[in-house]
């Protein structure tokens, strides 16, 4: 009897080691095909995460198809379109717009493509896993390193992107450390605003209204991430604050340890990028080939809890600025400037 050429394409690829999914892109197990879809590659920031995560995923014998949105949600999601229809195995996504991504994740699961949230969860979207660092964790982090420096005053709260979910997280996080001294009447919030998409541009602008509207009576800036800490210091700087006001970040970009050398800038957070575009590179290869990855919670993105691996972040401040050295993230002449 002869077999329907669907079961002998089946057993075809079975024995080539490639698995079909019923109505989807055929998953090659050996050499997987990954999409990383970033939201804007020219942040300093996602061009070591791409870089990290391509050599990782050569190592476990993976291509990378790289597209970057250039922090335009319309872009991002052409581009996503455009990474189903070259059929690769899985997606691995920094979104620009946590909340828009519903539809082409639906397109891509149908699809047989897993899809991989990568630093910021995708909300009310059917994506297979999360993984990121502990942003609630790092929002901790970011209050309790100046509530050690200033541990009464006026704070404003410098928020990220009113668009990325993480911005939230963060200001929960900073919140856990700052409402008990809120209550208690040590610390008093001055301000608070978001930064559309964590522009330096717009955190100099806000910053400078902070200080005028507080005629400079500003002790403490809570700044989500080291672009925008970058621009509220731009603003203290041209009012001679620099250095008397403690100003958070994270991220450990170049230009923020830099001022945490010279001590504009209070502290940032290392969030070893190495680390975490290696363990996406893993975590998408496993989930093309079947394998469990070793999750340690589940984060609920508003459709469904998320199975989610959260790594650890650590504080940098002067004292400790040498561990960016002794894991070659940065030279000690590059963090001094020289």
């Amino acid at each position: 009897m002869l077999r329907s050429l669907s079961t002998v394409i089946g057993a075809a690829a079975l024995a080539a080691g490639i698995t079909l999914t019923a109505g989807s892109a055929m998953a090659d197990k050996a050499a997987p095909k990954l999409g990383f879809s970033i939201d804007d590659l020219r942040v300093e920031r996602w061009a070591r995460d791409r870089d990290y995560f391509i050599a990782a995923a050569k190592e476990l014998g993976a291509t990378v198809d790289v597209q970057s949105a250039d922090a335009n949600e319309q872009r991002q999601i052409s581009q996503l379109e455009n990474l189903i229809s070259k059929g690769v195995d899985a997606i691995v996504i920094v979104p620009f717009n946590s909340r828009v991504l519903t539809n082409v994740v639906s397109e891509a699961k149908k699809a047989g493509i897993k899809v991989l949230s990568y630093d910021r969860l995708i909300l009310n979207a059917d994506v297979d896993a999360y993984i990121s660092f502990d942003n609630e964790r790092v929002g901790q982090i970011q209050a309790e390193g100046l509530v050690k420096l200033v541990p009464k005053g006026n704070y404003y709260l410098l928020g990220g992107a009113p668009t990325d979910n993480n911005a939230k997280l963060l200001r929960n996080g900073q919140l856990k450390v700052l409402q008990p001294l809120i209550d208690k009447g040590d610390i008093k919030v001055v301000g608070s605003q978001w930064v559309p998409e964590w522009s330096a541009t717009e955190a100099l602008k806000i910053a400078e209204n902070a200080l005028t509207a507080n005629n400079n009576k500003i002790d403490a800036i809570v700044a989500s991430n080291d672009g925008t800490a970058g621009g509220a210091i731009q603003a203290l700087v041209a009012q001679g604050l620099a250095g008397k006001v403690a100003v958070s970040g994270q991220d450990c970009d170049l230009a923020a340890a830099q001022r945490v050398f010279s001590g504009t800038q209070s502290l940032t957070v290392y969030k070893p990028l190495k680390l975490i575009a290696t363990e996406a590179a893993k975590l998408s290869v496993q989930l093309v080939r079947g394998e469990k990855p070793a999750y340690n919670t589940k984060l609920n993105n508003g459709l469904k809890d998320v199975d989610s691996l959260l790594l650890t972040p650590t504080p940098i401040t002067k004292a400790n600025l040498d561990l960016l050295v002794k894991d070659n993230f940065y030279t000690q002449a590059q963090i001094e400037g020289k």
